[in-house]
């Protein structure tokens, strides 16, 4: 995802410096004219904006804070913007983080996976003031497709959050749903025509649908990382004296599936856990 969204901005003009942890998903950077730097706080240095887009928390407090974090080398005013889907909790802290440094926060996590980001088509759920929005969205619109500012900071996290539990009971009752049309022995592609393009056909279960027949779990959106959305849903519904019913039946599915050795596939690989319980 970050790699799409930062080709998107060098694309669009943006002098850019970057950062991976794992150095070799920098290379190539270098030649698309970018600065690859060695740390976070390398890569942050006079920068005017700087963009984090990891996995989860602990990934996104190692790339902000600490000696070698990107705050550390933050200059007073610079826009500091999360992309990672993460806790409401961690949306405040880092906000805290970052005007303890005079800096200005906004929560910007995105729909759509790394196809979308390639292509500059990216919906961007924006928590924080609407004037540092304002100063961070050439940044953004050069990334996206829409921009939809929900609230104050946290907002953007708690909706990728609601949206993301959203997506995994989906992905779980399809994959259930693609099982036990082939143990019935109707025709699989007839049948799925009339759930993907009835009530239930939504964009999501189109196109899983489509990777789960085809059995193609190259990793559009990692299965780990949904299993790790539905906990941080579930953890955040749990403080507002909720339980997520829906949600915990798909985590658990998900962590299954990982436990099977599935955690480093695309999402769609969890109907394998379905298909093998048929055998």
């Amino acid at each position: 995802m970050g790699s799409g969204m930062a080709r998107r901005l060098l694309a669009n003009g943006f002098p850019l410096s970057v950062y991976n942890r794992n150095a070799k998903k920098a290379e190539g950077f270098t030649e698309a004219g970018a600065r690859v730097a060695t740390s976070p706080r390398e890569a942050a240095t006079s920068a005017n904006v700087i963009v984090c887009m990891v996995a989860d928390d602990s990934a996104s407090r190692a790339m902000w804070l600490g000696e070698n974090g990107a705050l550390a080398a933050a200059a007073p005013g610079t826009i500091c913007i999360d992309s990672s889907t993460v806790t409401v909790g961690w949306a405040h802290e880092l906000a805290e983080a970052v005007a303890a440094k005079k800096c200005e926060f906004i929560d910007t996590p995105v729909t759509g996976s790394k196809t979308q980001a390639a292509s500059g088509e990216l919906n961007f759920l924006v928590g924080g003031d609407t004037a540092t929005l304002e100063k961070a969205r050439p940044v953004l619109a050069a990334m996206s497709k829409t921009i939809t500012h929900i609230g104050p900071v946290g907002s953007g996290a708690l909706i990728k959050l609601i949206n993301n539990f959203v997506c995994g009971v989906q992905i779980v009752a399809i994959a259930e749903a693609v099982a036990m049309i082939e143990r019935s022995g109707l025709d699989r592609a007839r049948a799925l025509e009339v759930l993907t393009q009835g009530a239930p056909g939504s964009p999501l279960v189109k196109s899983v649908s489509g990777r789960m027949t085809a059995a193609d779990y190259t990793p559009n959106f990692l299965l780990r990382l949904m299993a790790k959305d539905l906990k941080y849903s579930l953890e955040e519904a749990a403080k507002l004296s909720l339980h997520l019913t829906t949600a915990a039946a798909a985590l658990d599915t998900f962590q299954k599936a990982i436990a099977a050795g599935y955690g480093e596939k695309d999402i769609a690989a969890s109907v394998e856990l379905f298909r093998a319980s048929q055998r």
